[in-house]
């Protein structure tokens, strides 16, 4: 490259990330698109394995008073970044995938007769509920962070964007037009998610990342500049 590409995240990354990408000569720009707020939930009716879409919900959690009782529970959860950190902290993950949608099927056709406390964000996706209904699998859901857009106009010429959820692409697009970036997603929910939003000229500048990690994100972003 020999003039600089700029990139723009719409999360803040951490330190490591960003240095990544700046060794590789990117200009980085970062803003947080979402903001995410733990919530006070009631524990009272908690069934014999719990299911974690995100580390948000995780994170929330390790706060509450009764999190020992929660800790003898069997867990379900998606991404490699939501098993590490409840493995971190005690809790036994029975099975992880990379999108909800996977393990809903996993749940349905492996562990039907087992019942489940889903933890949850007041923005997340029906994929995994329905999936649960439409198989009679018994679970009910907690709510326990919210999510909320904290869009924001973005004044500079940026090259390509890295996207990490859903609600990110929502939260950019209220303030942002996209004219001829490439457009880097974390994995295919939020692709889906742009490409709803998206004439179709612009659905082919569109890049998933192979596994659906921040670090994979960065590494398409690397791969598909060199």
């Amino acid at each position: 490259m020999s003039e600089k590409t700029t990139i723009l995240s719409t999360k803040t990354l951490t330190s490591i990330q960003k240095q990544e990408l700046v060794n590789a000569h990117f200009s980085v720009i970062e803003a947080d698109f979402i903001k995410t707020e733990n919530i006070s939930f009631d524990l009272k009716k908690i069934n014999d394995n719990l299911i974690f879409t995100s580390q948000n919900a995780v994170l929330s959690i390790l706060n509450h008073p009764n999190i020992e009782d929660l800790k003898k529970k069997t867990v379900f959860c998606v991404g490699s970044k939501t098993k590490e950190l409840l493995n971190e902290n005690g809790f036994k993950v029975e099975a992880h995938t990379g999108y909800a949608e996977d393990l809903a099927e996993i749940i349905s056709l492996v562990y039907a007769d087992e019942s489940y406390t889903f933890f949850s964000g007041n923005l997340r996706k029906d994929t995994l509920p329905n999936i649960l209904t439409e198989n009679g699998i018994t679970f009910n859901e907690i709510k326990v962070y919210e999510t909320s857009l904290t869009s924001q106009k973005i004044k500079e010429t940026v090259d390509a964007i890295l996207f990490f959820s859903p609600s990110g692409v929502t939260s950019y697009l209220k303030n942002n037009a996209i004219t001829n970036e490439i457009l880097f997603c974390i994995g295919t929910t939020t692709a889906a998610s742009l490409e709803e939003k998206l004439p179709e000229n612009k659905i082919k500048n569109i890049q998933v990342a192979y596994q659906p990690t921040i670090e994979h994100v960065i590494e398409e972003v690397i791969e598909y500049y060199s």
